[in-house]
């Protein structure tokens, strides 16, 4: 989640030597900072529930994921976000720095305040990352996956995926149900 930009500007090396020294995370978008604010029960349940399904699919192929308090560098001179959850399969990954550079995988967990910008400007963005396969949001508020898949050239190809239905991370080779992603989330007025 992203809370209100704060009014600094400064340049990617500066944003790099200043966010560690911070008691909060920051995104970094062109010169601004944007302080990340807490996500909801549901959205670190739901985050934590994707993680640890695709945990041993990752690590079999060498791979590693990462949640949350990872960012990723979309681009040196002035992108860094905090996806809420990211695989690397990269060697080059390995002894990064500051922030994943070559993810092959990235999820956000969509929420009413940042719906907008994970599906607009987030996907724009890493969609400028060549290593990247697959993009996908989960929703914080209703049983839902959706997959966006790197096609033949600039297409994106979508798959949405329902509360009785297995989903597919291509990128990963993970097939699951989508009842795992949301164990123990009950919405308002489901059964428990």
């Amino acid at each position: 989640m992203i809370a209100n930009p704060q009014p600094q500007a400064m340049t990617a090396t500066d944003y790099l030597a200043w966010e560690p020294q911070q008691d909060l995370r920051y995104e970094f978008v062109w010169g601004q900072v944007q302080a990340m604010t807490g996500g909801t029960l549901f959205h670190n349940l739901i985050a934590l529930n994707l993680y640890s399904a695709i945990r041993h699919s990752v690590r079999a192929q060498g791979c590693r994921a990462f949640v949350a308090d990872v960012k990723a560098q979309v681009n040196a001179a002035g992108l860094y976000r905090y996806p809420d959850l990211m695989v690397s399969c990269d060697d080059r990954d390995r002894d990064a720095p500051n922030a994943i550079r070559f993810p092959k995988l990235i999820v956000e967990v969509l929420s009413p305040s940042t719906e907008g910008i994970d599906r607009g400007d987030k996907f724009a963005e890493y969609r400028q990352l060549d290593t990247l396969e697959e993009y996908v949001l989960v929703s914080a508020e209703k049983i839902s996956v959706e997959c966006f898949r790197r096609g033949e050239g600039s297409f994106w190809l979508y798959r949405a995926y329902g509360e009785v239905e297995e989903f597919t991370l291509e990128s990963i080779a993970f097939t699951g149900p989508v009842a795992q992603v949301y164990d123990d989330v009950a919405f308002e007025g489901s059964p428990e």
